[in-house]
């Protein structure tokens, strides 16, 4: 279906495709992935062609369709269902030629006995019905497929553009980042449809959970070339770490051999009778092929500091409504509870209200009814997308911490923004000049300089790659605070959550269950099966999710001991060090005796007391360092 041929492509001087090289035969669906910036899209674009390729070839098989998401979100005054059936444009020419050819004595029989046969073919009278549950995946109920495309919002609309990709069936469909404007749910019926689509699929995708569901084979865009793996992303990560280190040895094996190869020379290269051996071998080296580091330079960081402890509980919402309007209020009866350890992750289709709930919580909306109560020492980090837009772009992040955080040193800046991967120039920076993701992680840096109680984040990871998403993981895993998460990722909620709640006809209660119970929640209401009280069942995932609360839980005190020994050895030192300056004074020793004594007994009693010090500060990391390996 695709065969790329030695493809180069340049942009400002950087090489994005060095001679990368792939085949996706017919029917494969296949998950293109690399970092941020590697050139996925450009490769999309060149397969499309709407760039030339400065060296190589893309061919797609002969009279193939191609299709993918438009970038020009509908937005006339069509019907979304009838903008989605526009999108096969075969069957919507062929029902116009019907159409006319009923209304035209003079039609030719034959042509409109050939336009039946192959509307009968393309299973087309069967279209709406397909097109309406496309449309209803995604998140449109039946009233809202009869609206124009008009009345919704970005996001909706775009929802609509990738409704009409899918209907179209091309033969090759190309996705670049589909779920970025979808919520948990569409982004769960996605992962169902396309795990089913027959044609053949190439999706870029940073969600990690659709790669293993959706793709059966994995291209790696990495330095320029294209690397195939077999599986989905974890089998693609599990491959990749074993060439990784096969790579490795080979250059260590390597590195060995040259060294072996220039002693020699060295030795014999000035001997009449090694001459001869010694310059072979040079010639050797020479040909020797460095085989390079597979040591990945690239690493992601997070860190996100431990807030103060404060009594539980941190929030509590007892009968409470919100809303914009004192008439409508959007949720009601609310009797919510948060606590220091708690991770919850909200559940519900966009509008039904789970952005409100977070705006309550941060104290961006005050209740209409009922109580909110908080502790007067509470702080909370609010993260939302909405925020990347208003980041000054001729500041860099510097000046923006350095500005939040008021009087402080330059240099308690510059340690609070490399937790965060702001080294060295990033952190100098313009913000116009950075990357999608790098403002995401500005984000974070600014949300966490109060070290807050409560973490709120509403589609934290639409900005950051793979690698990025698990350093996120580990960051909100380490974290002692609160997190509650608004997330179309279920691989994120998975891994950081605990407590499910579900948003949804007008007001929040717990779910119980876990997201692949939510799944089949959410099956059970489209078939009209649904319980009130949402998902059942799960017993060990339950478990599974109380064990990662309580290892975590373990860690913060593992983390809180490490500390109070780092803390007990920088005072036990100092007291060293002034003890051996009182000693190394000439004076002391003209005065009493016994003063010399009391000093020598003291600092005996410290270098004891700083070795167990020592002692402790070393159980201590090595307990933490086994904890985290787990």
């Amino acid at each position: 279906m695709l065969q790329i041929r030695d493809l180069t492509y340049r942009i400002a001087g950087r090489t994005l495709l060095d001679g990368a090289q792939a085949t996706v035969p017919d029917g494969h669906k296949v998950g293109l992935v690399g970092r941020n910036g590697s050139g996925k899209t450009t490769l999309f674009r060149l397969i499309l062609g709407d760039l030339g390729a400065d060296g190589g070839s893309v061919e797609v098989r002969r009279h193939a369709r191609v299709g993918t998401v438009a970038q020009e979100a509908p937005g006339g005054p069509e019907t979304l269902i009838d903008t989605v059936l526009a999108a096969d444009a075969e069957r919507a020419a062929l029902m116009a030629e019907a159409d006319a050819a009923h209304d035209d004595p003079a039609a030719d029989p034959h042509r409109i006995a050939e336009i039946h046969t192959r509307l009968a073919d393309m299973d087309a009278h069967a279209a709406p019905a397909r097109a309406a549950a496309i449309l209803a995946g995604l998140g449109f109920d039946t009233a809202a497929q009869a609206r124009p495309c008009a009345d919704f919002s970005g996001g909706w609309r775009m929802r609509v553009a990738l409704a009409a990709a899918l209907f179209a069936q091309p033969d090759l469909l190309l996705l670049d980042e589909p779920t970025n404007h979808l919520d948990l749910e569409a982004t769960l019926w996605l992962e169902t449809h396309l795990a089913s689509w027959r044609g053949t699929l190439v999706i870029i995708s940073h969600d990690r959970r659709l790669l293993n569901v959706a793709v059966d084979e994995i291209l790696h865009l990495d330095g320029g070339k294209l690397t195939r793996y077999a599986g989905g992303y974890d089998d693609f990560e599990r491959l990749r770490r074993e060439r990784q280190a096969l790579q490795e040895s080979l250059r260590r094996r390597q590195e060995a051999e040259r060294q072996h190869i220039q002693a020699f020379v060295d030795r014999f290269r000035f001997k009449a009778s090694k001459a001869r051996q010694a310059q072979s071998r040079l010639k050797m080296l020479a040909r020797m092929e460095p085989i390079a580091s597979a040591v990945d330079a690239h690493t992601v960081t997070f860190e996100f500091p431990d807030p103060s402890p404060l009594a539980p509980p941190l929030v509590t919402l007892e009968g409470a409504a919100v809303g914009y309007a004192p008439e409508t209020p959007v949720l009601r009866g609310l009797d919510l509870r948060i606590d220091m350890d708690d991770r919850i992750a909200l559940l519900g289709a966009n509008g039904n209200g789970k952005t409100t709930l977070v705006r309550l919580l941060a104290g961006r909306l005050d209740p209409m009814a009922g109580r909110k109560a908080a502790s007067s020492k509470l702080k909370i980090g609010y993260f939302a997308q909405h925020q990347l837009e208003e980041l000054s772009p001729g500041d860099t992040p510097f000046s923006h911490c350095a500005r939040l955080m008021g009087d402080v040193a330059p240099a308690r800046v510059r340690s609070h923004l490399g937790r965060f991967g702001f080294v060295q120039d990033k952190a100098d920076t313009r913000v116009a000049d950075l990357s999608g993701g790098e403002k995401a992680r500005l984000l974070f840096a600014t949300m966490s300089l109060d070290a807050p109680h409560v973490m709120l984040l509403d589609e934290p990871t639409n900005h950051l790659d793979v690698d990025a998403r698990e350093a996120l993981v580990r960051a909100l895993n380490d974290y002692a605070g609160a997190v509650i998460l608004v997330s179309h990722d279920p691989h994120l909620i998975e891994l950081v959550c605990d407590r499910l709640w579900l948003v949804a006809g007008g007001t929040c209660r717990p779910f119980d269950g876990d997201v692949d119970d939510y799944r089949k929640w959410l099956l059970d209401q489209r078939r009209g099966n649904g319980e009130a009280r949402g998902g059942r069942g799960g017993g060990s995932k339950k478990e599974a999710r109380r064990d990662r609360a309580a290892q975590r839980a373990e860690r913060a005190d593992l983390r809180k001991t490490l500390r109070a020994a780092e803390k007990e050895v920088e005072r036990l030192g100092r007291a060293k060090a002034r003890l051996e300056a009182d000693l190394a004074d000439p004076k002391l020793y003209d005065g009493p005796a016994d003063k010399v004594t009391a000093l020598q007994i003291r600092l005996a009693e410290t270098e004891t007391a700083l070795a167990a010090a020592e002692e402790a500060w070393l159980a201590a990391s090595e307990a933490l360092e086994a904890a985290e390996a787990e």
